[in-house]
């Protein structure tokens, strides 16, 4: 162990932001008050207040954050907070338009009267199903109906006198044959008292029993009458139908009359116009229908067969109609509908008009089949759903954009395949006053505000969600408050303050900063109730530090199987990572896997190979296809890097080429860029890098070391790996100085460095890296150059040596071998010769 600790050591107070309990103001969170208020999220509170308030067209809201940061719980809270509690929407109905029956009629009604009017109208089909069969069975109906019977029958007579006094002393006579349901008139000869046909009488001349001459004068009489018999028919049948009018108009007049009494109390307390048309065309409806009506009273009759009985159609075909499809239904509101749709397909959102299927194997529908989504059920108040799901359903995005542009929404069914299967309704379009919330990521948004111009036009509105808020006294508190709502919501057992302290402690480390505070509260929440049972398990009486700790220990069990195996590897020597001694162009890398949503750190073995040539920087990952953009462009910086530093006076002549060892997955990521540049450094200058040293960090083109993520995991991983190889003393970490307040690093790990055994180092640049990885100086240019036995120095001298080399070898062409630019090479580290 070293006698003095190197330049740049990050002490141990650094490597954590502790909470002391004692200086809580409480022992327990019995001590406190739950918190109310919405916690961390100021500018997306105040964007989501101002979208409330606007009630403009357009001003939809799209609330944007990250998963995990309670957004939708705020919404619902915000909602519950903000909307206005006397106003409740008006209900919807559908009923039939009897003129069009593909289009259906809307009907609006305030809250409650919807429901009122559908229960008014089944008392009034109740009403005429039950007095309607009386009323066509009563002494008036009968009386009226025999009047015109009998009015009939004196015409009916009449003709037939007025045919007896023509044929009366004719030798002729009127008699009546049935001809289905009509008598019709005919003149025959009257033979001996008795009426014969004109066939039989032509038989009885034939058989010389009645004069030819008679029967030739009856025969001509009687075609002469004939022809005014035929005119009397004619007269017959228009009597018939004159009194088959009357008698509908009969039965029109009674019924109407009857029904007009029924209906009175629904038009005296229904005065809207649209309603009272509706209820018109009812009546004219039931008039037109009127024989249906007649049918329900009347028994069954016997068909052509033994055992056939028909009788008339149901009373619920009968005044199906005539029913009141309650669309929405708003009489047990106490507000505006919130409604959070959680499925959002197109049927669940927007409705349908379903179908059935008769006995025949057919499918019909109609109005009474149309069924509303949670848009329409929303009209008047809030929907709240996950852009993302909507998006993934076919047609729902394009009908909420289009529902949303014009204030209306047309229900029908969503269907690819209609043409075999439409519907054929065109219900009326409802107006709609709703205000759309919409939850998705930033990314989302972004995307859909760039290629959709729709999206400016109906979401004007961007309420952003923070991740983390600043860590201070009041925010210390307002956590420590939700604790202790989430105790009495989840019946939790009550927190010690060492043991919210610990929670506040994991809520920075998941924040990543430590002047911050995570605003994911869902899975704080998940946190305390795992706590709370490792408590149950001790039976102890209150959580404290130790059973948040085991929870958070469990969750890294249950989620680091594949970190073992990885470390195990490590440990058989599967995978080289050295711990200890020191190599030219090789340096330990610190990578971060995540998996699902554990993250965790390890070492990765990055080496460099320099050489004379004109290619460059070949980035090996890169020219087998493993590598993104953002590592691309960090191996291109280190060019920049080497130009700017050693390229002023003399071409950069040299091919380096760079590897990830044992990496067989693609890499991506600028975070290794200055661990890769040591390694350039190390081969260029021939000096050793400290293999205990694992380094992390990306570079700019002057060397400055600019920050990374996931810091923690990165010093955590090589702790691990040095762990089990065995601590000497000298391992540690160096990390980018702007990531020392970003430390969260476990007890274990600070423990080890407060012991000696384990050391983290910040540095600003390479040169200040490059020492510490080296033990040499880096050096700084001066008016003749670096100062000799720097690292910078030898970077440079053989830097000049390639390209010297370079030069000569293109002067000698081929005949130039290699050992001619060995001889070039010797000569420049002679001393004699540089004299």
């Amino acid at each position: 162990m070293p006698s003095k600790k190197p330049s740049h050591e990050v002490s141990a107070d650094k490597l954590k932001w502790t909470l002391d309990p004692g200086t809580m103001p409480f022992a327990t969170t019995d001590d406190l008050e739950p918190q109310t208020e919405i916690i961390g999220q100021k500018r997306g509170v105040e964007a989501f207040r101002f979208g409330m308030g606007m009630l403009k067209k357009g001003y939809n809201i799209f609330v944007t954050g990250q998963p995990g940061t309670g957004r939708l719980s705020t919404v619902k809270k915000l909602l519950a907070e903000m909307a206005d509690k006397n106003h409740v929407p008006c209900d919807l109905c559908y009923v039939n338009n009897f003129k069009h029956p593909e289009a259906p009629i809307l009907l609006r009604f305030t809250s409650g009267e919807g429901s009122e009017f559908k229960r008014d109208m089944q008392e009034f089909l109740d009403t005429v199903k039950r007095e309607a069969p009386q009323l066509f069975e009563s002494e008036e109906y009968i009386a009226r109906k025999n009047q015109i019977a009998e009015a009939h029958e004196k015409k009916v007579m009449s003709f037939y006198k007025a045919i007896e006094e023509q044929v009366k002393d004719t030798g002729l006579v009127v008699v009546r044959m049935q001809m289905g349901p009509i008598q019709r008139p005919d003149v025959v000869p009257l033979v001996d008292g008795e009426p014969k046909r004109m066939i039989e009488l032509e038989e009885m001349v034939d058989n010389k029993r009645f004069p030819r001459e008679e029967f030739e004068r009856l025969r001509s009489k009687r075609l002469e009458l004939k022809e005014q018999i035929d005119q009397i028919v004619l007269e017959l049948k228009e009597l018939q139908k004159e009194v088959g009018k009357k008698h509908e108009e009969v039965d029109r007049l009674m019924f109407m009359a009857l029904a007009q009494d029924f209906i009175k109390p629904l038009r005296e307390r229904y005065d809207d116009p649209k309603v009272q048309a509706y209820l018109d065309s009812v009546l004219d409806h039931m008039g037109d229908e009127l024989d249906s009506i007649k049918s329900l009273g009347s028994p069954p009759k016997q068909g052509p067969l033994p055992g056939m009985v028909f009788g008339g159609p149901p009373p619920e075909v009968v005044f199906h109609p005539y029913q009141v499809n309650l669309l929405v239904d708003n009489a047990d509101k106490q507000g505006p509908p919130v409604i959070v749709e959680s499925y959002p397909t197109y049927r669940n959102l927007f409705g349908s008009i379903e179908r059935v299927m008769d006995r025949n194997g057919g499918w019909h529908t109609d109005y009474t089949k149309i069924k509303a989504g949670s848009f329409v059920k929303a009209n008047g108040g809030y929907l709240v759903i996950n852009l993302m799901d909507a998006i993934f359903e076919p047609g729902v995005w394009q009908t909420l954009k289009r529902s949303l542009k014009t204030e209306q929404i047309e229900i029908e069914t969503f269907d690819p395949y209609y043409f075999i299967s439409a519907t054929g309704l065109k219900p009326e379009p409802i107006d709609m006053r709703v205000k759309v919330v919409v939850l998705g990521s930033p990314y989302l948004y972004a995307v859909l505000k760039r290629y959709d111009e729709d999206v400016a036009k109906i979401f004007k509105v961007w309420a952003d969600y923070e991740s983390s808020m600043n860590r201070d006294q009041d925010t210390v508190m307002q956590v420590s408050r939700f604790v202790r709502g989430e105790v009495d919501r989840s019946g939790l057992r009550p927190f010690e303050a060492s043991g919210v302290a610990a929670v506040l402690e994991e809520a920075v480390r998941w924040a990543g900063r430590q002047e911050k505070i995570s605003t994911s509260f869902p899975a704080m929440a998940d946190l305390l109730s795992e706590a709370d049972h490792f408590a149950s398990r001790d039976e102890a009486a209150v959580v404290g530090a130790a059973h948040v700790k085991a929870a958070v220990d469990a969750r890294v069990y249950r989620s680091n199987q594949i970190e073992e195996r990885i470390q195990e590897m490590i440990d058989r020597g599967s995978l080289f990572v050295d711990t200890d001694g020191e190599v030219v162009g090789q340096v330990n890398g610190l990578a971060v896997y995540t998996m699902g949503d554990y993250m965790f750190g390890k070492p990765s073995r990055i080496t460099t190979v320099t050489s004379l040539g004109k290619e460059g920087i070949i980035n090996i990952e890169r020219e087998a296809d493993m590598s993104g953009p953002t590592h691309n462009k960090g191996m291109l910086i280190l060019a920049g890097y080497l130009r700017s530093r050693f390229a002023q006076d003399k071409p950069l002549s040299l091919a380096a080429s760079i590897a990830f060892e044992q990496s067989y997955g693609g890499i991506d990521g600028d975070s290794a860029s200055s661990t890769e540049l040591y390694a350039l450094l190390s081969s260029l200058s021939g000096k050793p890098i400290r293999q205990y040293i694992a380094v992390t960090g990306s570079v700019n083109q002057y060397g400055e070391i600019q920050p990374i993520g996931g810091v923690n995991h990165k010093i955590e991983g090589f702790h691990l790996c040095c762990k089990h190889a065995g601590f000497t003393g000298r391992q540690g970490v160096m990390i980018p100085q702007a990531n020392v307040k970003d430390l969260m690093l476990r007890d274990e790990v600070i423990q080890s460095v407060k012991d000696g055994k384990f050391h983290i180092w910040s540095v600003r640049t390479i040169d200040e890296g490059i020492e510490i990885l080296t033990g040499v100086k880096a050096g700084e240019r001066g008016k003749n150059g670096y100062p000799k036995g720097t690292v910078n120095r030898l970077v440079d001298d053989r830097l000049r040596e390639l390209a010297d080399a370079l030069a000569a070898f293109g002067k000698k062409g081929d005949d130039g071998t290699a050992g001619n630019v060995t001889k070039i090479k010797s000569a420049r580290r002679s001393p004699s010769k540089k004299k």
